[in-house]
């Protein structure tokens, strides 16, 4: 959870024998666009033609290419979007909460289009942000917020990577429907967007008219991997879309006595002894987000004697569905068609 500060330390002090720094990439980098002009080609700017737009940051109105060609998301949690958008990816972070990445080091929902873009994998396993591998990618727009603690590595780097390209530093968005609509802004195609989310529209009410129901009302659950408790506001994304198929997530926060919110305030912490009084409901949707499984938590006994697991109305849906993207939502619409048939 660190803020990858170290990075970007590193940077500074490199030395000039043994690495480069950000400004020496810049420079090598412009002379090799030089080149590139005088020759007719390259794909650095490619298809921009020069014309920018000004769309909103974190850190105020920003100039970005108008039709972006290299572009670098320092979350995984908003490269879903990006791929969703076809827009050209050129550099990733990988990492996404909760989720496993398959043989080629990206989350397996947009595994494939990395690979088909060619798109480089930014630092991951624990690693901070490299401004140096940033640079690398030669990126004309970089992207970067969200939630989580790559959200703070990008904040904190945000003057150098402003040297070395337009940088949009995003919020930390609860529903899925804003994240995408704003990074359609920043990269030009918010035509997409309409028919996206219509497509979401139509899937859920297929998917609602197959339904049937559990008692209601829900609450949403996950243990974090040092054993703590966490049940998941109303308004959190993952209830917003069990709401559109016909769920009632029950008043959690009522029930808690308004707690203290955790993160970005899409769930909050709840003590094991609190916690048969929060998490009564008769029905329970469980996020393995720390590892901790469905099978594994019915061997808790504070769990086992919530009415919701007692009466096998306990049920598990994949992490991605917690803070989903577009793809994230749509997943999630299958996987309530599948546990509810």
């Amino acid at each position: 959870m660190g803020p990858g500060g170290r990075d970007a330390a590193a940077v500074r002090g490199a030395t000039a024998a043994g690495r480069l720094t950000v400004r020496a990439l810049l420079a090598g980098l412009a002379a090799l666009l030089v080149v590139a002009g005088c020759s007719g080609g390259g794909e650095q700017g490619g298809g921009s033609g020069g014309e920018t737009r000004t769309v909103q940051s974190e850190r105020g109105p920003v100039q970005v290419p108008a039709a972006p060609q290299r572009i670098a998301v320092l979350s995984g949690s908003l490269a879903g979007d990006l791929f969703t958008l076809e827009a050209p990816v050129v550099a990733a972070d990988p990492r996404v909460l909760g989720v496993q990445a398959d043989a080629s080091g990206f989350p397996p929902s947009w595994s494939a289009q990395a690979q088909q873009q060619g798109t480089q994998r930014l630092a991951s396993e624990g690693a901070g942000l490299s401004i140096e591998q940033v640079a690398a990618a030669r990126p004309d727009l970089i992207i970067g917020g969200g939630q989580g603690f790559t959200a703070a590595q990008a904040a904190n780097a945000y003057p150098q990577l402003q040297e070395i390209a337009p940088t949009v530093l995003l919020p930390a968005f609860t529903q899925w429907q804003d994240q995408l609509t704003r990074i359609a802004e920043v990269v030009g195609r918010s035509d997409r967007v309409p028919g996206l989310l219509q497509a979401y529209q139509d899937r859920a009410a297929q998917v609602r008219g197959a339904l049937r129901l559990p008692p209601q009302p829900t609450v949403f659950l996950y243990q974090a991997r040092d054993g703590k408790s966490y049940v998941v506001t109303p308004t959190a994304a993952l209830p917003r879309i069990a709401t559109d198929l016909g769920f009632t997530p029950d008043d959690v926060i009522r029930k808690a006595n308004n707690p203290p919110l955790f993160g970005t305030g899409d769930s909050f912490e709840v003590s094991q002894e609190l916690l048969p009084q929060v998490a009564d409901a008769p029905t329970a949707i469980v996020l393995p987000i720390g590892q901790i499984p469905l099978d594994q938590l019915r061997t808790n006994p504070v769990y086992a004697r919530l009415p919701a697991f007692a009466s096998g109305n306990a049920y598990e849906v994949p992490s991605t569905s917690f803070r989903p993207d577009y793809q994230g939502a749509m997943s999630t619409l299958d996987t309530f068609a599948t546990l509810f048939r």
